[in-house]
């Protein structure tokens, strides 16, 4: 589990810094209007292929994870199989989509038809995405995780020197050729990196695909039904922000959002990517499940710990940092949102349950509530309090949210978060308060030094728990007595 998070964190950090560089000399060759014309491309191919991949290429990483586990190679080969006949059918759908909506694409989103034939031309990185997502799916599933981040840090590499160029030379009329030469190297790196896998041969018709599939279909229709509804709840909070106090306070809350769940998420992101396909292989094991649900929640609060302690106790200077001081004003949304983060590790872990199980109607409902609580509390916390409310609501909100998937999971799976979740928990968050108080308090910069004081005793915390499970000092030996 520590490797995998590791792993993958380093790989979140190195396209980060990719992805930096790259809007750096983007806005530099194409100008502000070659980057909003860029970003509307983007957004609305990811749009089209989001609906119709209908969120097969998520949903069938815990068909193969659960095929994998039974060790039954002929059943783990039909599974690929038939997630590939699939991925090439909603592939040449959303191609064909784009095709026939080209007109209308560039009229509703340029006001003209200029774009149409970029739209028709972009229609192939829809087909050649959904390939190549179908195979990251397919080492995801397989857990082949090595193969999978390097696929994804030669990607980010190589569509960063090749599209460079592009954009130099061309300008806005490198877009297009930009898009579409990444989503080929996307494709040959996919292939390249699950080309090892051998499989059975079997015939499997198209019709069969979807009668087979249908299970896998059902909770990726579902999944993507989920995340409209988080995004569409995304934006009314946006849409609220805007009308009662302006887009300088949208501008404000989403600089909080991007700091607190764009680099604090990293965690979580690098965690998913071996924590589903293991969750997965279990799932029909409530014992196994309890305990990998609990070893993941308390692997969670001790890496998230000291970042969470040092963001509290730095947020001025990270805020520096990343923006300008314009920004300083959501220094208190960031503070008080840190101690939702610490009751969303928990509900984050327990929601994949549903996912691992199959439950997708369950999963749904359970997305859907908690969009709603986390609407209700932030449109209220905003109207009452502000950007500093909208951080105490969203907080009050996770909470409310932890204790609802918990009860849910008691209460269908007879599965809980165990006491050394809760005691890793309540030291957290005592820490997190003492910090907070101190921060409030003496102000900065005095709080970067008690900030400073805190964070080396989470640290320390942190580092006890790990080694009670897994065993650094002994490794650290090992490797000095080897040396």
């Amino acid at each position: 589990m520590f490797k995998a998070t590791s792993l993958f964190g380093g790989v979140q950090v190195f396209n980060i810094l990719i992805s930096v560089i790259r809007a750096k000399f983007v806005a530099v060759f194409l100008g502000t209007a070659g980057v909003g014309i860029l970003s509307l491309l983007q957004s609305i191919s990811t749009l089209i292929g989001s609906l119709t991949q209908m969120g097969i290429n998520v949903s069938a990483v815990r068909d193969i994870s659960a095929a994998s586990g039974t060790g039954d190679h002929y059943k783990v080969s039909r599974t690929i199989t038939v997630f590939r006949k699939l991925i090439w059918f909603t592939g040449l759908l959303g191609t064909v989509t784009m095709i026939v909506l080209s007109p209308w694409l560039s009229r509703w989103t340029f006001g003209n038809s200029d774009y149409t034939l970029a739209f028709i031309w972009l229609s192939g990185t829809l087909f050649l995405g959904a390939i190549s997502s179908g195979q990251i799916s397919l080492l995801h599933g397989l857990q082949k995780l090595k193969p999978m981040a390097k696929a994804s840090m030669w990607g980010s590499a190589i569509g960063l020197v090749i599209s460079l160029p592009l954009y130099y030379f061309f300008g806005e009329k490198g877009i297009v050729p930009t898009l579409i030469v990444s989503s080929v190297i996307a494709l040959v790196l996919s292939w390249f990196f699950s080309r090892k896998i051998k499989l059975e041969k079997i015939k499997v018709t198209l019709m069969e695909s979807f009668a087979e599939g249908k299970d896998m279909a059902k909770m990726g229709i579902l999944m993507t039904m989920s995340g409209f509804t988080n995004m569409f709840a995304s934006y009314l909070v946006n849409a609220f922000i805007s009308r009662t106090g302006g887009v300088a306070d949208v501008g404000l809350f989403q600089a909080g959002w991007n700091i607190t769940n764009k680099y604090v998420g990293l965690v979580f992101t690098a965690m998913v990517t071996d924590y589903f396909p293991r969750l997965s292989k279990v799932s029909d094991d409530l014992k196994k499940i309890k305990d990998v649900l609990n070893q993941q929640a308390e692997l969670a609060l001790l890496i998230l710990g000291p970042i969470l302690i040092i963001l509290l106790s730095t947020t001025p200077f990270v805020i520096h940092i990343l923006y300008t001081k314009d920004f300083l004003p959501v220094v208190a949304y960031i503070q008080w949102v840190i101690f939702g983060v610490l009751f969303s590790a928990g509900a984050w872990c327990m929601g994949f349950i549903f996912m691992a199980k199959g439950d997708s109607k369950l999963y749904f409902w359970k997305e859907l509530i908690s969009s709603i609580v986390i609407l209700v509390s932030n449109i209220t916390g905003y109207y009452l309090g502000g950007l500093e409310g909208l951080g105490i609501s969203y907080t009050i909100g996770n909470i409310i949210i932890f204790f609802f998937v918990s009860w849910l999971c008691f209460y269908k799976y007879k599965i809980t978060l165990g006491f050394e979740f809760r005691k890793i928990l309540s030291i957290e968050l005592a820490l997190c308060i003492i910090a907070f108080t101190l921060a409030y308090k003496l102000g900065f910069p005095y709080a970067y030094f008690t900030g400073g004081i805190l964070f080396l005793i989470m640290l320390g915390y942190s580092l006890f728990e790990l080694d009670k499970r897994l065993n650094i000092k002994q490794f650290v030996f090992s490797k000095i007595k080897k040396n």
